[in-house]
């Protein structure tokens, strides 16, 4: 329908408000929405039960881009029937009609883009809740335009004029602007999601660049999508200079550890100190396996199941205890304490066979029983030996090779001392009678 058609169809309209009859046309307009409104409502009651069944998410795609159509293509079909049915029986005028049937397709054409543009993107939370004001707010520049409404308000807006430096600016050529970067933006996001999957799945790229590669390309992009939008719409650039000017102060000001994660976490990525899977300890009471790397932080999983979040800036400017930068093999020592009157080779070896015995306990470098002193109630050794999961942790491992070492020593013979004080009294005899019964 062009311009000259829809416009003769607006003096229709108004010509029908006269009529006694377009109040039927009203009624069985507001009648044949409310019928597809509840029929639509029955129809995603069903679909959301068939969802929940066994394979029901197969189904998952066609379900949800059909609900979003449901009602403005039911709406059409209901608002075509009563059309027809008004001019056979000639019952009206059909200018109201006439018109709900442009619209109620664009509503359906709308609503299947902005769903089919939201899954073309990654998985994003903020396009799946923005998409119906989304879809509405493209309805109503399709509807305005539509009926004709575009022009006078687009000559209202850009009455309101003000100026911005040596540009002169009104609300029309910001609203546009506005629609404009908002386009750009979202196709430059869609190219650097695409270019980002197929980094990520080269394998022949090390992890960290492709994150690297895919995070510089989303900015890049973005930031042209933005100036291009701009200047699509005829805005200086230049313009921007004072807003650029206090943003840079700001970040120099209160954002600067914002910005120094930033740079922190690009540092990490490029650098491959800290990757996916490494064990890392900050101090005594955090360490954990490093589950996930950002441009401001970074996530470490405790062996207690606790995540903790790192900003990158940590990472960078403190020591940081790394135990599988480039070996995963760790050195685990258990120590303990045999007596005097005990077989020392004996109690050596068992202990020895009670670490080759564990399977997490690597062959090679082999385990090892050092004497390390001579105490006041015993002979202190050391048993050392090797793991190569340190991300599992190692209080299990520990655990069971005391208990092995625990039973080999009690079936032979070897005593595990306790600490033991003599106390000595001096003195007369009656002096130390009398200190006993006190």
């Amino acid at each position: 329908m062009n311009e000259k058609e829809m416009f003769a169809l607006l003096l229709e309209l108004w010509r029908d408000l006269r009529n006694p009859g377009f109040l039927w046309q009203v009624f069985a307009l507001a009648l044949s929405l409310l019928a597809a409104w509840g029929a639509t409502r029955t129809w995603q009651r069903r679909a959301a039960a068939v969802a929940a069944e066994p394979y029901g998410a197969l189904r998952a795609f066609g379900s949800g881009s059909l609900k979003r159509v449901s009602f403005p293509l039911l709406a059409l079909l209901l608002v075509v029937v009563v059309r027809r049915a008004f001019r056979y029986w000639q019952l009206g005028p059909v200018s109201l009609l006439d018109l709900a049937v442009p619209l109620l397709l664009s509503m359906a054409l709308v609503r299947a883009a902005v769903y089919l543009l939201r899954h073309a993107f990654s998985p994003s939370g903020w396009l799946a809740t923005s998409e119906r004001w989304i879809a509405t707010v493209v309805w109503l520049g399709f509807a305005l335009h539509l009926t004709g409404l575009a022009g006078p308000l687009i000559d209202l807006l850009q009455q309101v004029s003000f100026t911005a430096g040596r540009q002169t600016l009104d609300l029309w050529t910001l609203l546009s602007g506005l629609v404009t970067v908002v386009v750009t933006v979202l196709l430059a996001l869609w190219l650097s999601g695409e270019i980002e999957a197929r980094l990520l799945a080269n394998e022949a790229m090390d992890s960290n660049i492709r994150v690297v590669l895919g995070r510089l390309v989303k900015a890049v992009l973005s930031v042209i999508a933005l100036l291009l939008g701009l200047s699509i719409v005829g805005i200086d650039i230049t313009a921007l200079s004072v807003f650029s000017g206090a943003l840079a102060v700001g970040l120099g000001l209160g954002l600067q550890k914002i910005a120094s994660n930033y740079v922190s976490g690009f540092i990490i990525l490029l650098d491959q100190s800290i990757r996916l899977g490494h064990l890392v300890a900050l101090d005594t009471n955090t360490a954990g396996v490093v589950t996930k790397i950002t441009s401001r932080y970074t996530v470490l999983r405790m062996l207690t199941g606790t995540e903790v979040i790192v900003p990158n800036e940590y990472l960078v400017s403190n020591i940081v205890r790394n135990e599988s930068y480039s070996d995963s093999q760790v050195r685990v020592v258990v120590s303990l304490q045999v007596s005097y009157g005990a077989d020392l080779e004996l109690a050596m070896r068992l202990m020895d066979d009670a670490a080759r015995a564990q399977p997490r306990v690597l062959a090679e470098p082999a385990p090892q029983v050092l004497l390390t002193s001579f105490a006041d109630s015993g002979i202190n050794l050391d048993l050392g030996f090797w793991i190569g999961d340190p991300q599992q942790g190692t209080g299990a491992v520990r655990s069971a090779i005391n208990m092995a070492i625990w039973r080999s020593f009690r079936e032979n013979g070897i005593e595990i001392p306790f600490p033991q004080r003599e106390v000595r009294l001096i003195g007369s005899p009656a002096a130390v009678a009398t200190r006993a019964a006190d």
